[in-house]
């Protein structure tokens, strides 16, 4: 499978963690991604693939593609037996700036690109990025087409700068002091949070520390579990256990079952750091 990277230049690279090309044949027909504190546009160029946002949500199927805030439950994606597709990492924060609606709106709701950016747009965008020339080229036409959309968007630069405050922390700052550090009250934060974001403050610090203790483990060797809980502080083990079910429908042992298994029957694969195998 092939997964070429790159960073955007400025000022996107306040808003996005990183382009992504990705063709192949997938490792899984499914694979679960956990919850992580980004969210996601994918523009689609091969067969339609399935995604579900969550246990109690319908899987449905996406042929151009599809943009989700960040979520706040794990995905599960269900891929065509070739793969092909261009997509976009954002921070928490980087989609609100193209999106026509609030952020909470597609919180665990994935909508299709047409619904975002209209049939017409998407059709063309589709088409020069299906007849550029290699994965270079796509990336810089997708960069392109961000950078002619960018707008101003109110808020943004509050909810950014609290949004950095909480991933420096890694989750572990108290939400008072976000209101005294920032001088917006809990209710105003909360309320940006929701329109830029999708989801409040206080959710975004629990998936950044998530995120922090998941990225801590390394399945190959032993884990101190509750080691692991305190570094991240949570309150105990148990506490740990339901935030890891929470945010990826596993106990702690199941996901690192999953993972040791990604590790000994695709070792060395693009894609084993975060997604798990579920079929």
């Amino acid at each position: 499978m092939e997964y070429v990277s790159r960073a955007p230049r400025p000022p996107l690279d306040g808003l996005i963690d990183d382009l992504y090309y990705l063709e192949g044949a997938p490792p899984y027909a499914r694979l679960t991604l956990p919850t992580t504190p980004a969210a996601l546009f994918i523009v689609n160029l091969g067969a339609p693939f399935l995604l579900r946002a969550g246990t109690q949500i319908e899987t449905a199927g996406y042929a151009d593609g599809c943009v989700v805030t960040m979520p706040t439950r794990a995905w599960e994606f269900g891929y065509p037996l070739w793969t092909r597709s261009v997509g976009v990492h954002f921070k928490p924060w980087g989609l609100s700036p193209f999106l026509p609606m609030p952020a909470a709106e597609l919180c665990d709701r994935p909508v299709t690109l047409e619904q975002v950016w209209g049939q017409p747009a998407i059709a063309e965008l589709r088409d020069r990025l299906g007849t550029a020339d290699g994965a270079s080229e796509m990336l810089t036409l997708l960069e392109e087409e961000l950078m002619r959309r960018l707008c101003e968007t109110a808020g943004l630069g509050l909810v950014r700068h609290t949004s950095s405050v909480i991933a420096a922390t890694s989750g572990a700052v108290a939400i008072g002091d976000l209101s005294v550090a920032t001088g917006a009250s809990n209710t105003h934060l909360a309320k940006r949070f929701k329109e830029l974001i999708g989801v409040t403050p206080k959710r975004l610090a629990r998936t950044h520390r998530f995120a922090t203790a998941v990225f801590a483990i390394n399945p190959a060797g032993p884990i101190d579990w509750g080691g692991l809980a305190g570094g991240a502080g949570y309150y105990d083990q148990a506490h740990f256990s339901h935030e890891f079910r929470a945010f990826t429908g596993l106990t702690p042992t199941r996901y690192v079952e999953a993972r040791r298994r990604f590790l000994r029957e695709h070792p060395g694969h693009v894609l084993d750091s975060w997604p798990l195998p579920t079929d």
